[in-house]
């Protein structure tokens, strides 16, 4: 017996009112990310895609001050102290509007940037992940912001691996 999935399962979309309703969002990403995690962050300028990366940043144990938009310097390394019963985490933010492709990916160091330490997570929030392509992973998670309002924006999840399906179930409105 074969089963196919259920395409609903991997998608959903989550509106959020304002930043607070935004941490609460994170706060559930934040538990349902694999060790290993990419995250592709699509959006208008403006949208919100650094914001959203401070609200992980935030939900994780790392002070939100210190994640400016990576823009000019392309790769912003954060660290995490292992949490109780936990795991150290490297947050990697980077931007690659400024490149006009994957070949300056080498250039940046971008291997080295998402290495995982033994025994800690490294997740990577790629913002304009389009400009680089072909060198996403194939399992990752995409997260399209849309802009509803002043404050107000929609997050629409995609699980593009099961490594993601747990996390889409998690951030669902229908999960809670």
């Amino acid at each position: 017996m074969t089963s196919t999935p259920d395409p609903a399962a991997r998608r959903c979309a989550v509106k959020v009112a304002d930043e607070q309703a935004l941490a609460g969002v994170a706060a559930k990403l934040v538990a349902a990310l694999p060790p290993e995690a990419f995250v592709a962050l699509e959006g208008d300028l403006g949208a919100g895609k650094t914001t959203f990366v401070k609200a992980i940043a935030a939900a994780a144990g790392i002070d939100p001050v210190e994640v400016v938009s990576p823009t000019f310097g392309l790769i912003h390394i954060h660290e995490a102290a292992a949490p109780a019963g936990g795991s150290p985490l490297r947050l990697v933010h980077a931007d690659m509007y400024r490149l006009t492709g994957e070949a300056e990916l080498h250039e940046l160091g971008w291997e080295d940037a998402l290495l995982r330490r033994e025994g800690g997570r490294t997740w990577a929030f790629v913002e304009w992940p389009g400009r680089i392509a072909r060198a996403l992973p194939a399992e990752r998670l995409d997260v399209a912001i849309g802009i509803d309002s002043e404050t107000g924006r929609t997050l629409a999840f995609t699980s593009r691996g099961p490594a993601y399906d747990g996390v889409i179930a998690a951030v669902s409105p229908r999960a809670t």
